[in-house]
């Protein structure tokens, strides 16, 4: 039966940390035009690395399946229900403060035959998932190259220097690794090359299941949620769609965290800060008709599938890739502010992808 031509229902299970209501059997709403169009493409054959900030990189990706349907990143929100303190949990990150842009995660893609190689786990190492990792010599590390490029005081340094942290600049250094043929993803926090190896710490995705981190373990990012499928890239700006749910950082979040998040980060417990995992979107009669269409794309994202709260940070900063095809979006998504967002919580009934 043609994935077009019918309305996709799928029962999910629910699970929450910190006072959700009890779960009863709902239909959760995904878009079958989605699926449809990555399955209908034929992912090209490749032998090596492939940067994010390519063609090549465009048509991989577009075949690429992340997580199964009825998984939380690929969930449709807009008619979900609006939590009781929306608006008091809305102006705790800035009712005021403007949607801003990450330049932040690039990523790579290897095939399957990548070598593996061991690293040095620091830190949290209790946490970490144990090698060996398909790393690449030309992995990059957060923001390269477009935010290195852009920046007058950083953009001669070379990928090597960035990789060493040869200007001490330290913070998060996030690294994301895809093996897109055997839907596997390798994420690493305060990645490092060294005289000896690399080190940090690393977190492993398989995106053909559902499975969520350990509770009360971090990832990458602070929710313990995965950085990849969250990353607005070159591929589907150009497409027109953005049809997963991004990742926004806020300052400051409360001591608890809500499915699919794993991990809070806080020792706040203010009721009226966001939780690690909290769902949010651009409230849906919001006029995007004004912005250019790569902008207008996000938004209509941010619209259907919202975003998760997943680490502390600047507030109201979604990520998207430093790919130097994608226009600057700064000005045009600051006039966006926090007062346009509103926090959702899944409709009574709904439960938890298995």
């Amino acid at each position: 039966m043609c994935l077009l031509a019918i309305a996709v229902l799928l029962v999910v299970h629910t699970w929450s940390h910190g006072g959700d209501a009890p779960a009863k059997e709902s239909p959760t709403r995904v878009d079958p035009a989605r699926l449809a169009r990555i399955r209908a493409a034929k992912m090209p054959e490749f032998t090596e690395p492939v940067s994010f900030d390519t063609e090549k990189a465009d048509a991989i990706l577009a075949a690429l399946e992340i997580f199964p349907p009825d998984n939380p990143w690929n969930q449709l929100v807009d008619e979900w229900p609006l939590h009781p303190d929306s608006k008091a949990i809305v102006a705790s990150i800035g009712a005021d403060k403007p949607l801003r842009c990450n330049e932040d995660m690039g990523f790579i893609l290897v095939p399957p035959t990548q070598k593996k190689i061991d690293i040095e786990l620091t830190p949290y190492p209790d946490e970490a998932d144990r090698g060996p990792y398909p790393i690449p010599d030309n992995v990059p590390i957060e923001g390269w190259p477009g935010w290195y490029q852009r920046d007058r005081k950083r953009k001669h340094l070379t990928l090597d220097q960035v990789q060493r942290d040869a200007s001490k600049e330290g913070g998060d250094r996030h690294a994301l690794v895809v093996d897109p043929v055997n839907r596997m993803l390798y994420e690493f926090y305060q990645m490092k090359k060294t005289d000896t190896g690399w080190q940090a710490y690393a977190a492993v995705f398989d995106l053909k299941s559902n499975k969520l981190r350990p509770a009360g373990w971090t990832s990458a990012d602070a929710a313990g949620l995965p950085i990849f499928p969250a990353v607005v890239r070159h591929d589907e700006l150009a497409r027109g769609k953005v049809e997963h749910a991004l990742r926004v950082t806020v300052v400051r979040t409360r001591r608890a965290y809500t499915y699919p998040a794993t991990h809070f980060a806080s020792r706040l417990t203010d009721a009226k800060l966001p939780r690690m995992g909290e769902r949010l979107r651009l409230r849906r009669d919001y006029d995007t008709s004004r912005f250019t269409p790569e902008t207008r794309a996000l938004l209509e994202g941010l619209k259907r599938y919202g975003m998760f709260v997943a680490d502390n940070g600047i507030e109201w900063a979604v990520s998207v890739a430093p790919d130097p095809r994608i226009r600057p979006m700064h000005e045009e998504l600051r006039k966006i502010k926090g007062s346009d967002f509103e926090v959702v919580v899944p409709p009574e009934g709904y439960r938890r992808p298995e």
